[in-house]
C-alpha cells in the first residue's frame, strides 16, 4: 500500500545530498598560498561532451548504490543517521563527489586563487560565507581580522601572501584563535564525522517531510481514502527510485 501512495506522487529525494550545514573549519586552514592554475580548459562540443558523460555517470553510480543500500527515514533514530550517513560517504567515494567541506575548499581556492594580499583574501572568505548561508558564530572571521591588524602593524605594511616570514606571524596569530576557540587540526577527522551525521539527519528529516507530504496529498484521493497510511520508517526508499 505503501506503494502505490507514494509510486503517484513525487519522487523521493532519495539521492539528493547538497545541504548547507554549519562547517567548522581552523581558521589558519584559510590562509593558503595561491593555489597552482587550472589545467586547460576543454572546447567546444569537447567540453560539453566530458561534462554530460561525467554527470551521467556519477548520477547512476549515485542512484546504483540507493538502490542497493536499505535506509529508514528516522532522523530521531542515531543508528539510522549514521547508517544514512555511511551510504551517502560511499555514494561520494564511488561517484567522486565532493564532500561539503570539500566543495567550500575548492570554492575558496578558485575564488581566491589570484587574489595578492591577505585582506582581499579574508574579505573573500566573508562573502563566501555569507552567500553560502555558513554562520560565524564563534565570532572567527573578526578574530581572523584583528590578527591581520596586528601582523601589518608590526610589518608595517599591507601583507601580502606570497610574503613568507609575514605569513608565518599571521600563521602563529591563527593558532592562537584556534587554541583559544578548542579546534585542533589533529581533531579534524572528527569534525568532519560530526557534519556527515548533522547533514544525514537533515536529509533525512527532509525525507520524511517529502513522503508525509506525498502520502497525505495521495490519501486525498477517492481510490485511497480507506486505506489507513504507514509510519514513514517503515518504507522502503529503494522502491521509489
Amino acid at each position: 500500500m505503501a506503494s502505490r501512495l507514494l509510486a503517484k506522487s513525487k519522487q523521493l529525494p532519495a539521492a539528493q545530498i547538497l545541504l548547507r550545514p554549519e562547517l567548522t573549519v581552523p581558521v589558519r586552514s584559510y590562509a593558503k598560498e595561491p593555489a597552482s592554475p587550472a589545467p586547460p580548459a576543454l572546447k567546444g562540443d569537447e567540453m560539453l561532451k566530458s561534462i554530460f558523460l561525467e554527470v551521467k555517470n556519477k548520477f547512476e553510480t549515485a542512484i546504483g548504490i540507493f538502490r542497493k543500500e536499505k535506509i529508514t527515514i528516522d532522523p530521531d533514530d542515531p543508528a539510522a543517521v549514521s547508517q544514512y550517513a555511511k551510504v551517502v560517504k560511499t555514494v561520494r567515494d564511488k561517484a567522486n563527489l565532493f564532500s561539503e567541506s570539500q566543495r567550500i575548499k575548492y570554492t575558496i581556492e578558485t575564488k581566491t586563487r589570484d587574489i595578492p594580499d591577505a585582506r582581499t583574501y579574508l574579505l573573500t572568505l566573508k562573502e563566501i560565507r555569507l552567500k553560502r548561508g555558513l554562520p560565524d558564530e564563534r565570532g572567527a572571521e573578526a578574530m581572523m581580522l584583528d590578527a591581520l591588524e596586528k601582523v601589518e602593524k608590526e610589518i608595517k605594511r599591507p601583507l601580502m601572501r606570497n610574503d613568507k616570514k609575514g605569513m608565518v606571524l599571521l600563521m602563529a596569530e591563527f593558532d592562537k584563535i584556534n587554541q583559544k576557540l578548542g579546534i585542533r587540526r589533529d581533531d579534524l577527522p572528527k569534525y568532519e564525522e560530526q557534519l556527515e551525521l548533522k547533514i544525514a539527519k537533515a536529509q533525512l528529516e527532509e525525507l520524511k517531510k517529502d513522503a508525509v507530504e506525498a502520502m497525505d496529498t495521495q490519501k486525498k484521493r477517492e481510490e485511497f481514502k480507506d486505506e489507513e497510511m504507514p509510519h514513514v520508517k517503515s518504507l522502503d526508499v529503494r522502491n521509489f527510485i
